[in-house]
C-alpha cells in the first residue's frame, strides 16, 4: 500500500497524544503523576496537540476534505467512522478534566471520573484505529491478531516515554514513570517482533488461483496486464518495496524506535536533574523518529489482494 505522509502522521502523532492522555486520565485521579495544575497544563497541552494535529494531518489523504464530515453517518459498519465518532467524544470529558485540574487544581471527585472517562475513550479511539486496518481482509497484513495490540502498545509506549520527560520538568527523578515507559517500551517491541515474524512466515491469504477460481484447473499465470500504464490501484495499492530495503529499515525501526528509547530509559532510572531530562528527552526523539520508519513499513509492506490481477503471485 503507498505509504502516505499524511496517514503516517496521524498514525503516529495521534497515537502519542491519546496515549498520554490515556496516562494523565487515569494517573491525575491516582495521584501517579504531579499534580500541579501547571503540569496537568503542560501535559494536557501536549496530548490535545499532538491528537489534533493528527486528526487534522489525515484529512490531508482525503480528495473532498470537505465531506469528512459524513464519514461520521456511517458508525454502524464502519471502523473509521467510529474512530471519529469517539475522537469526538474524546473531547468533552477530557476538556472538563482540563479544566477542573488546570484552572482549579482539582484531579478528584467528578473531575477525576472525567479524566478516567477521557482516558477511556481515547483508549477506545486507538483501538478504532487500528481495528481500521485490521478488518481489512484483502490485506493479509493487516487482518491478523497482532494489528490492533500493536497500536495500542505504540501508542502507550509513546505516552509513557512524553510523560516521563515531562515529569522531570516538576520531579528531579521519577524513576516510577521511567520504569513504567521502560517496560512499555519492551512491550510494543514484543508485540512489533511477533507482528513481523507473521506477516514473514505466515502464507499468503490469496493467489492468482484463489482470485481468480482457476485454481482446480493448475496453475495459472497472467497472460495480459488490465492496463497499459500506471493507474490509482497501481499506485495505491501496488505500492512495492524491495526486501533488503525493508531489512534495512526494520533495523533503523529496531534501533531508533525501540532499543536507544529502552537504553536511555534504563539510564535515566539512575541520573536526576539536566542530565536525566537530556536523556528522557532523546529517547522521546529516538522513538519519534523510529515509528515513523515503522508506520512507513506498515503501509509499504502491505499488499491488497488486487495485485493480483497486476502479476503478484500472491498477496
Amino acid at each position: 500500500m503507498h505509504p502516505a505522509l499524511s496517514v503516517i502522521i496521524f498514525t503516529t502523532s495521534s497515537g502519542a497524544g491519546l496515549g498520554l492522555l490515556i496516562l494523565l486520565g487515569l494517573g491525575a485521579p491516582l495521584g501517579l503523576v504531579p499534580q500541579s495544575a501547571g503540569f496537568g497544563f503542560v501535559g494536557l497541552l501536549v496530548a490535545f496537540a499532538l491528537t489534533a494535529g493528527g486528526l487534522l494531518s489525515s484529512s490531508w489523504h482525503l480528495g473532498r476534505p470537505e465531506r469528512a464530515w459524513r464519514a461520521f453517518s456511517q458508525w454502524r459498519s464502519s471502523w473509521l467512522s467510529r474512530e471519529g465518532v469517539l475522537a469526538v467524544a474524546v473531547s468533552p470529558p477530557a476538556l472538563v478534566f482540563a479544566a477542573g485540574w488546570v484552572l482549579f487544581g482539582v484531579t478528584g471527585g467528578l473531575i477525576g471520573l472525567c479524566g478516567v472517562l477521557a482516558a477511556g475513550l481515547a483508549l477506545a479511539t486507538l483501538a478504532a484505529t487500528g481495528m481500521i486496518y485490521a478488518s481489512l481482509k484483502p490485506v493479509h497484513q493487516w487482518h491478523n491478531f497482532w494489528v490492533v495490540p500493536g497500536y495500542l502498545g505504540l501508542g502507550l509506549m509513546s505516552g509513557w516515554l512524553i510523560l516521563d520527560f515531562l515529569a522531570r520538568l516538576w520531579t528531579p527523578a521519577p524513576r516510577g514513570t521511567a520504569l513504567a515507559a521502560l517496560i512499555a517500551t519492551l512491550a510494543a517491541w514484543a508485540i512489533k517482533e511477533r507482528y513481523w515474524r507473521l506477516i514473514d512466515t505466515g502464507s499468503a491469504r490469496s493467489t492468482v488461483e484463489s482470485a481468480t477460481g482457476l485454481g482446480r484447473r493448475g496453475k495459472v499465470r497472467l497472460f495480459e496486464g488490465p492496463h497499459t500504464e500506471e493507474n490509482y490501484l497501481l499506485k495505491e495499492m501496488g505500492f512495492r518495496i524491495a526486501r533488503k530495503h525493508a531489512r534495512r529499515l526494520r533495523l533503523v525501526a529496531r534501533v531508533a524506535g525501540f532499543a536507544l528509547p529502552a537504553l536511555l530509559t534504563l539510564l535515566v532510572l539512575g541520573l536526576a536533574g539536566v542530565v536525566g531530562g537530556v536523556a528522557a528527552a532523546l529517547a522521546v526523539a529516538s522513538a519519534g523518529l523510529g515509528l515513523v520508519v515503522e508506520r512507513w513499513l506498515f503501509f509499504a509492506e502491505a499488499k491488497h489482494t488486487v495485485t493480483l490481477y497486476y502479476g503478484a503471485d500472491a498477496a
